[in-house]
């Protein structure tokens, strides 16, 4: 496993395109995808998948550590003609490699050339009309790990991080979507009741502990970003049950095949 703390991040993450790009025989991918729980199918159906590679054999990646992340990178032909790459091994903050290993994958991803990136989640939803299984366009997001993925002078607009064009264009495809503010906390535990209220107070109407991070990278890098969060779970007090991952992974299952049809259509108008 690479030290990414003594490398710069940038040139792993071309050295990590140059690999996929020699092994796929792809020069360029328009489209990345980070499918997180419960959206995996997704992959399945935005197209035909011409490559498939190991995760921990290109510059940088090493496998999931989370049960229900696939530890492979897939490159896509859309019905249309366009690349996506879809990334399977997703690193979170609480792994303990640090920020450049969470968005290095996004940072590959705009290496190879994608214009746009489409982030996903399964997480704990603060509004009670948002039952287990809904879907949840991400109109902005609270950073609440107290880290960036941005070194040194270096400062880059959020003001419209999370694309209003690419949430009018999911909302042609199903009118019914919501839309909320998504708050990552570090995680590995799930948030206390206290938290989650604070969470709410300051404007937040989901919480997590991925995607932020990787969207503020991606800003970095130019790209347009597309976040949709699936509510797996009601958070902390304002469920009646208790927490855990088990419940995050039945109700990621139980919504997979209608959220990736979902997913699919909308990838399927950029």
């Amino acid at each position: 496993m690479i030290d990414q703390s003594s490398t710069d991040p940038f040139a792993l993450a071309r050295d990590a395109a140059d690999y996929i790009a020699q092994q796929t025989s792809v020069a360029s991918h328009d489209i990345a995808l980070v499918l997180g729980s419960g959206w995996g199918e997704a992959a399945e159906l935005i197209g035909e998948t011409t490559h498939t590679l190991q995760a921990t054999d290109i510059p940088g990646f090493a496998a999931p550590a989370v049960e229900g992340h696939v530890g492979t990178i897939r490159s896509i032909v859309t019905p249309a003609g366009k690349r996506a790459l879809v990334l399977g091994a997703r690193t979170h903050y609480y792994e303990g490699r640090g920020v450049r290993a969470v968005v290095h994958g996004v940072r590959t991803a705009a290496a190879t050339g994608a214009k746009t990136l489409v982030l996903t989640n399964g997480c704990g939803g603060l509004q009670e009309q948002w039952t287990p299984g809904t879907p949840v366009l991400i109109s902005d997001h609270l950073n609440l790990t107290a880290a960036s993925p941005l070194e040194g002078a270096t400062f880059v607009d959020l003001t419209d991080l999370y694309s209003k064009r690419l949430r009018d264009l999911a909302r042609e495809v199903d009118p019914s979507l919501d839309e909320g503010v998504y708050a990552q906390f570090t995680g590995p535990h799930y948030e206390t009741p206290a938290e989650v209220q604070y969470a709410k107070r300051i404007g937040a109407d989901l919480v997590g502990m991925s995607t932020a991070l990787e969207a503020i990278a991606a800003r970095h890098a130019g790209m347009e970003v597309f976040g949709m969060s699936l509510v797996t779970n009601l958070a902390a007090g304002i469920s009646a049950i208790p927490l855990s991952h088990a419940e995050v992974l039945e109700a990621g299952q139980a919504a997979g095949p209608r959220i990736s049809r979902l997913l699919a259509d909308i990838i399927g108008r950029l």
